[in-house]
């Protein structure tokens, strides 16, 4: 862009440049919605808020659960159960252990812990994904108009500095026309 053609950009024109050199949104149906959200102010969000406001009862015991599943206080806790429960019926139970050696009632509890954990983490990283998605757009967005804005000031910079050119060439003309003159 011309230094001297900055001047006739309004900051319309300007974004509309700018959003005309992405090819991945040249003909897309954001590009209107994008060009709307630049220039009509501030666009960061706090995308945790956003999307946890939106969530239901059961996403966020999903994802408490999830949190609660995947944190040293579970894995220490079940395996002190664990050994409870392994200590209990082998060694102080052996005689009347309600689950004797092949431990299959525990067995089973922990194939039911994990056909209900897993769907519920499952769930959780999807939706973890989800804002990941959401935050990603929002740092787009964001770059997007930063670069705008830089641009901007860069052409404001080469605009300025072209006028103090052209100010430097007219005061040396002014300069050796009071020359003239003082010398007449």
């Amino acid at each position: 862009m011309d230094s001297k053609n900055v001047m006739s950009y309004s900051k319309e024109e300007l974004i509309r440049k700018i959003l005309e050199k992405d090819k991945d949104l040249k003909g897309s149906n954001i590009y209107e919605e994008l060009f709307h959200e630049l220039i009509s102010g501030k666009i960061s969000k706090n995308i945790n808020n956003a999307h946890d406001n939106n969530l239901t009862l059961g996403q966020r015991t999903a994802d408490k659960i999830a949190t609660f599943g995947g944190s040293w206080t579970f894995i220490i806790t079940f395996g002190v159960v664990l050994s409870i429960w392994i200590i209990g019926n082998a060694v102080i139970l052996s005689n009347k252990a309600f689950d004797p050696y092949p431990f299959v009632f525990l067995n089973l509890i922990l194939s039911c812990l994990a056909a209900i954990q897993a769907p519920i983490i499952m769930m959780s990283q999807n939706r973890q994904a989800e804002r990941d998605r959401l935050t990603a757009a929002n740092n787009y967005l964001v770059n997007l108009k930063s670069e705008i804005i830089i641009e901007d000031l860069y052409n404001k910079i080469d605009m300025l500095i072209d006028q103090q050119e052209e100010y430097k060439k007219n005061q040396e003309i002014l300069l050796k026309k009071i020359e003239e003159l003082k010398s007449n």
